[in-house]
């Protein structure tokens, strides 16, 4: 009805004026997609608005193409400042549903056989025979080790691609109906149009790195390290996402010869709520500290419905889905957000877009669509950011491992522009 009134009655207002403000609100709540997407709103009143959006053709308008969304509810920038610092996981990528499970699992023990007691069981080794066992148990830890390191390295030759399975043709690419359906997912807080979203451009930007391996190039690192897998062990790093981001380093420095600083820094012990926030500085630190670091990432796991399993085969192997997440510093509702500011938006989406282009051509299943949302998650303080999740807490951290083989790969062939 408010829109009919002020179509039928052609309103100019002072935008000073009260009404203008109400009208302003009005036509953002019902109607969010026809505020802030039309090229110069700025000079545009309401119905002019209002015009575009029901009947100028795409290309007249600058209205972005339709795609699945649903409308932002939360109106106040704390709101919004406290979704951002809640999670980005809390969204289920696949069913849309709002997910808030509890992080931590119960401590999990392990019991002595029944009628057996702690004593009892060390009573049972002479001494004399203590250094024994002890050197044989070395010595079988560090056989198991070796033949731990020959099947990954196995394993990585036979998880590498070296041709294309698909080939995507540039004018497909170029369409934003195919590019929004086919590679990425764009979460309910948000909105984006054919002019961020623009094969040519994302594509264009050259993302190879500028220097050799004397300085560091990469920075790993977690805004939430307490992340864990299935069948993590309470308190023991190397089996949570800290784990899976050590490996990745590995492959990355010795499979490529990167230069990379794996940063473990614990940003999300005892109030994860605010995890992005306490590490800001932090990363800022390791930047200034490192001021040749030319790729961030932050690496995480997701958060989905315990039903959910987020698995895929690459030439036999079974590994977690990855994928990528932007933050686009824009909510429906509220349009650009301001005190969000990030310069590097073209940038962030340009590399996780190629990134994304190179698991699905010689990949394809490996990642899921890439997800937009309308927040910033620190992905400001470096043009090339990544924000990864590497499965979700249904995976099995050997799944998670695996999956750093082709993810190093699709790394490697970005960075060194081998296209």
């Amino acid at each position: 009805m408010a829109a009919a009134v002020i179509l039928s009655g052609g309103v100019r207002l002072d935008p000073g004026e009260l009404g203008f403000l109400l009208q302003e609100e009005i036509v953002g709540f019902f109607l969010p997609q026809a505020c802030g997407q039309v090229q110069g709103t700025a000079e545009l009143t309401i119905a002019d608005r209002l015009f575009a959006h029901f009947f100028l053709l795409q290309e007249e308008s600058g209205v972005s193409a339709d795609y699945q969304t649903q409308v932002e509810s939360d109106w106040s920038y704390e709101a919004i400042l406290a979704r951002e610092a809640a999670d980005e996981n809390y969204v289920d990528a696949a069913t849309g549903e709002v997910i808030m499970t509890q992080e931590a699992a119960e401590q999990s023990s392990t019991s002595m056989p029944e009628g057996e007691t702690k004593e009892q069981t060390q009573g049972t080794v002479p001494e004399a025979a203590e250094g024994q066992q002890a050197e044989a148990q070395t010595e079988q830890q560090a056989a198991q080790a070796a033949e731990t390191q020959t099947a990954q390295a196995a394993q990585i030759q036979t998880a590498l691609a070296t041709e294309k399975v698909v080939v995507y043709p540039r004018e497909k690419l170029n369409d934003f109906d195919y590019l929004i359906q086919n590679f990425y997912q764009v979460d309910s807080t948000t909105t984006i149009n054919s002019s961020q979203l623009n094969a040519d451009a994302l594509l264009g930007k050259d993302l190879r790195l500028s220097h050799d391996a004397s300085t560091p190039q990469i920075l790993i690192y977690h805004t939430h390290s307490q992340e864990g897998y299935a069948d993590s062990v309470p308190g023991d790093a190397s089996t949570s996402v800290v784990g899976v981001g050590d490996y990745l380093t590995k492959l990355l420095t010795e499979q490529y010869g990167f230069n990379v600083i794996h940063h473990k820094g614990e940003y999300d012990v005892g109030d994860r709520d605010h995890a992005y926030s306490k590490a800001g500085p932090g990363l800022e630190a390791v930047l200034a500290e490192n001021p040749g670091v030319e790729v961030v990432i932050d690496l995480h796991r997701d958060g989905v419905a315990e039903s959910t399993r987020l698995v895929t085969q690459v030439n036999g192997i079974q590994m977690a889905q990855v994928m990528f997440f932007n933050g686009l510093s824009r909510t429906t509702a509220m349009g650009d957000i301001d005190y969000l500011y990030n310069p590097y938006i073209a940038d962030n989406l340009a590399i996780s877009f190629q990134m994304q282009l190179k698991a699905a051509e010689y990949y394809p299943g490996f990642t899921r669509r890439i997800y937009l949302k309308g927040y910033r998650y620190n992905m400001h303080y470096c043009p090339k950011t990544l924000l990864i999740e590497v499965g979700a807490q249904t995976n099995t951290v050997s799944e998670a491992m695996n999956a750093m083989v082709p993810l190093a790969d699709l790394l490697n062939k970005v960075l060194t522009a081998q296209r």
